[in-house]
Formats: C-alpha cells, structure tokens, sequence
C-alpha cells in the first residue's frame, strides 16, 4: 500500500504546483520510481473520468474514516477499474474500496454511454499536438560507448536509419549536435538497457544546446568548469562527456532532495570527473581557491518553465495559462542575480545562461541587464558572435528586447511545436580578448613547500673556494 500513498502524495504536490510532472517525478527513489511513475501518469490520464466515478460513487463520503485523501482515492479507483485490481495486501483501506467495486464499474459506464465510447482507452486525455511533433530524442552517452556502437545496437534491434518519423523503428543523426539520436515520438525507453545502465540519456535536443554552446575544455587534466544548477543532471552528464571525464566539473545543488537524485544520476552516468556539491551557488566565494579557477560556468536557473511541451504535462492543463506577471519578474531578478555572480568569477572565459521559457523578460531583458551591469563592465564580458552560438540554427534571439545592448543574432530560440523540440533559449558571455586573466595564487602548502625547497637548495650549495696566492 506504501506504493499508493507515494503516488498519491506526488497527485498532492503537483496540485500545490510544486514544480512540472517531470521535475517531481525524478525525486522520486529509483527503486521504485518508474513503477510510481507509471501510476501517475496513467492516472492523470484518466483523472477527469475516475473523479467522475468518485464523485457519483459517494466514495470518500461513505467511506470518509479510511479514505481520507481524494488523491489516495483516484490512484486506487484507477487500479481497481482499468488495470488488474489493487496491488496490496487485504488491509483496510483495499477493503473499503473493493465494497464499492460494484457500484464503481457502474458509474464508469455510465459515463462511457453517455460519452458514446466503447473502451477505456477512448476516455483517456489526448496529449498536446505539438509534442507528436517533437522526435523522441536520445543522447548516447560518450563516457561509456561510442555513437558508432550505439548506432550498431539498434540497427541490430531493427531500427533504420530513415528518419524518426518516416515509421515506427526509423532514427536518424541529430545535424546539430553530435552524439544525438532522434527516435519516434511514440517509442519508450524506460525498459531499454541502455536506459537502465546510464548508456543513453534521455534529453531533448535544446536543452543539449547549453553544454554544447559552453564548450568545456576537452580531455584536458587541469580544466575546471562548473555547472551552478545541476539537479537532476542531464546537463552535467552531458558536460562531463565533452569534457572527455577529464579535468573537474563542480556541480552545485542546493535542494537535499534533488541533490540526491543529482548524485545517483551522475553515478549511472559513470561521470568520473564530477563534484557534486550540496550548496547554493550564489554562496559561493568567486575567490574560493578551488572554484576561482573555473574557466567556464553554466547556468540553467529556475526559470517559468513555459517552453516545456513535453508528453506529461498537458495532462495539468486544466484551464488557460495566465501569464503571472508577478512571478516572472522574481524569476528574471533571480536569473540575473546568478549571471552578475558568475561573471565576478576571476579565470571565467565563457558562461552560457539558458531557460526552458519562451518569454523575453526571462531572456533577452535579463542578458541584456546583465550586459550592462557593473560585473559585465568591469569584466569585459560581452555576447559571443552567432558563429560561435550554433551558427546553422536559424530562429535567433528577439531584437526588440536587446534594448540595444547586444547583438540579438548571438541568441539562440527554440519554438515548441515548430522547431522539433521544446521552447527553449540560449545566451553566451565571453571575456573581451584584451581582457587579462589574474594569476593563481599558489596555495599557503604549496607556497610553504617552495620556500621549504628553496631553503635547502641554499643549504645544498657547495659554497665557492677563494682562490689564494
């Protein structure tokens, strides 16, 4: 029964909007997460019908002692109508759904004659029509196969290389960023062994762009990158991978909840060269003398979210989404804030802002602030030119909200439903070349150490003989 109340609980704080489907779902233990998540969002699936039931049923009336949650109730109506009954032992609270089985299957087809539908499935919620639109993408992760390798693994399976839309086993080779594959929409990969052993990772090719457009030193032992919001490490496992598992990669989160979900990621990752850090990256001292040395920094703050079309969440949308004003510009004071602090970093060379929202007061307004603020000046940061910003991506940045600060060619958009991903955006910041990078300071050991070395070096000389006559 535990397994009902963690899905109920999940109904619960999507209802308290506490974040996207996706976003909530990956919290869970992932042990028993793609269980849940089936659960879920098969319910949600049928959400409007199943509180129809309840409702009719007088359920949570009747039985108000031992079913006190409506979330509780709609998990466990959905099992004991659509699937093969309850998956728990003979307790109370099964007991008192199975006394109103009867009168449940009634009420459900009721509804289906006066829908005129013949089976469940016709009942379900239709998904949004511009998620069909957007391929199921698939990123083979370089740390553990090469691309060739994954491309022989599902040729092998019956996929051919044909396109993802051309049938139901075609795939092709992303054109814009390597190591990307695109697949049907309709495919699943949550029982692919390459899914389950951290081989591929699932990520829609936009939010690929970000750590492509960053462009971490690769293979390179000394680098030091940092990427300031990782949970659930997606972004991180990618920048890890173009980093050849070389050098160090400090990922920062602040939630406990989604840190954990961070590190266990980055372990099935095998992302060897990653620090998971459990802190908020604005805490961070720039002059930290281990993360001072970054040389490049991603940030993909909190942001609306309103570019997201994904397969989970139109089943939320209950009613036109208003625009919260309010809201945008915390979000966007915030977004900011973490741009401004990155750039006070002393070594960064290149910083990429992203979000997964279509709105200009989270993009174009907040680079172009950031461009003029003091840390932009006095760090000679300005926008990398669009040849070094995907420069075969055609839909660019919004030069009406450039303010005149920037070019709005070094921007990168992403329309949902048009461009086959998700809305998305993309900035980059880079040094001016006259700017002078400040030297490391050597650590008070190592300074010690050479002092030390040099003192007995002294100590070693053969002092020189004085010639007599």
């Amino acid at each position: 029964m535990n397994f009902y109340f963690e899905a109920s609980e999940v109904l619960n704080r999507l209802d308290a909007k506490e974040g996207s489907i996706k976003g909530i779902l990956a919290t869970l233990p992932e042990n028993n997460r793609a269980r849940t998540t089936a659960l879920v969002i098969e319910t949600l699936k049928y959400k409007s019908v199943l509180s129809d039931v309840i409702q009719a049923s007088k359920l949570l009336t009747e039985e108000k002692k031992k079913i006190t949650s409506f979330n509780l109730a709609l998990v466990l109506v959905h099992d004991t109508l659509l699937v093969n009954g309850i998956q728990a032992g003979d307790g109370p609270i099964k007991q008192a759904i199975l006394r109103h089985k009867t009168r449940l299957r009634s009420e459900l087809q009721r509804i289906k004659i006066k829908r005129g539908v013949k089976s469940n499935l016709e009942l379900a919620q239709t998904s949004d029509d511009r998620a069909a639109k957007i391929p199921r993408y698939v990123r083979v992760n370089t740390s553990m196969w090469s691309t060739e390798e994954a491309m022989q693994f599902y040729t092998k399976r019956g996929f051919q290389l044909q396109g993802p839309f051309a049938s139901s086993k075609g795939f092709e080779i992303d054109e814009h960023i390597p190591d990307l594959l695109a697949f049907n929409p309709a495919l699943q990969f949550r029982d692919d062994p390459s899914y389950k052993t951290g081989k591929i990772i699932l990520q829609d090719k936009a939010s690929c762009f970000s750590a492509f457009v960053l462009s971490p030193p690769c293979n390179d032992p000394n680098a030091v990158v940092i990427d300031a919001t990782a949970a659930p490490g997606n972004k991180t496992s990618h920048l890890s991978a173009l980093m050849g598992n070389k050098g160090k990669l400090y990922a920062f989160e602040r939630d406990k909840r989604r840190f954990s979900t961070l590190k266990m990621m980055l372990s099935k990752a095998a992302c060897r060269n990653v620090e998971a850090v459990n802190a908020d990256f604005l805490t961070i001292d720039p002059s930290h003398p281990k993360y001072s040395l970054a040389t490049h920094i991603l940030l993909d703050p909190s942001c609306s979210g309103s570019g997201i079309v994904n397969r989970l969440d139109y089943l939320l949308e209950d009613e036109v989404e208003v625009v919260d004003e309010d809201r945008l510009n915390k979000l966007a004071a915030f977004q900011l804030m973490i741009i401004k602090h990155a750039m006070k970093f002393p070594r960064v060379q290149r910083i990429v802002y992203s979000t997964c929202s279509i709105h200009a007061s989270e993009n174009e307004h907040v680079v172009s602030r950031a461009l003029q603020s003091d840390e932009a000046k006095s760090g000679s940061f300005k926008l990398a030119p669009r040849n070094d910003v995907l420069p075969k991506w055609n839909r660019r940045g919004q030069a009406e909200g450039m303010i005149g600060t920037g070019d709005a060619d070094s921007l990168v958009r992403c329309s949902p439903g048009e461009d086959g991903t998700n809305g998305f955006f993309v900035s980059c910041f880079v040094r001016e070349p006259n700017f002078v990078l400040p030297q490391a300071e050597p650590s008070k050991k190592r300074k010690a150490d050479t002092e030390e070395a040099a003192l007995e070096k002294r100590k070693k000389k053969p002092k020189k003989k004085v010639k007599t006559e």
